[in-house]
């Protein structure tokens, strides 16, 4: 069966600084997966190729049998790939509701309902139909995280991409945002790629772990061969007898930025 997502030696230099190095790999419509790799290991540039923000120096990126070399940002959405970012930066100015009816408008969803209305069915998802009148501006950290997703979700996805979502949350917090993020790969059938550094929550998520350092693609896998191999635990996780097999990582924070 043909990938949805289908990366060949994709390169990315910033000067002497090798960010994305010949990262090959493919997702299966329907796929949940995620990519895991200390700071500094290429994991934000990746996504910023695929969506476009940033143009690569050479390889491919194949989406739906599609080619996305030079597409912009509009397009690749318009394509079906959304993404969110670990900064959430909401239209300021506006209510929660008119953030995501932006979304709505895309060219892909606008002729399927009226914004408003598929806008407020897309909060009553997330979980934040009751703050659809509010201001942006008085959201807390949790709540614009909901933001981001549903603003992706707005576009119509079969591939959604989760920069960092837990980034900045509670405890408390995270277990509502995993449900979500469960909930639409299985009700909804969207493939997920993630990055994540809360590893025992990203762990419990995916079903397969593609592990980066220094740009370069190191492992791939299920979460318990990903946990026990030498080169992650060296790059990431720390000494062998340091990991369990939930991947709770040793105290202390990874070397390295995305």
């Amino acid at each position: 069966m043909t990938p949805l997502l289908e990366i060949q030696g994709l390169n990315k230099r910033f000067a002497g600084l090798v960010a994305v190095n010949d990262v090959s790999f493919s997702l299966a419509a329907g796929e949940i997966a995620g990519i895991l790799g200390p700071n500094g290991a290429g994991k934000t540039t990746l996504f910023n190729l695929l969506t476009g923000f940033l143009a690569s120096d050479s390889g491919s990126v194949r989406f739906d049998g599609r080619d996305l070399a030079g597409e912009p940002p509009h397009q690749i959405v318009n394509r079906g790939l959304a993404r969110t970012f670990q900064l959430c930066r909401p239209f300021a100015g506006m209510s929660v509701l008119e953030n995501v009816m932006v979304g709505c408008l895309a060219p892909r969803v606008r002729h399927r309902h009226a914004p408003r209305a598929r806008a407020r069915a897309i909060l009553e998802a997330v979980g934040l139909a009751h703050r659809a009148d509010a201001p942006v501006e008085v959201l807390p950290y949790g709540d614009l995280r909901r933001l981001e997703i549903a603003r992706a979700l707005a576009t119509g996805p079969r591939l959604l991409l989760l920069d960092e979502p837990f980034a900045g949350l509670g405890a408390t917090e995270i277990e509502p945002i995993s449900a979500l993020i469960r909930r639409l790969h299985a009700s909804e059938g969207l493939t997920i790629l993630l990055i994540e550094h809360r590893l025992r929550e990203f762990m419990q998520l995916v079903s397969r772990v593609i592990a980066m350092d220094f740009g370069r693609v190191i492992a791939s896998g299920t979460p318990a061969d990903i946990v026990r191999h030498p080169r992650v635990i060296e790059a990431y996780i720390g000494r062998d007898d340091e990991v369990s097999e939930t991947g709770e990582p040793p105290a202390g924070e990874p070397r390295g930025a995305a």
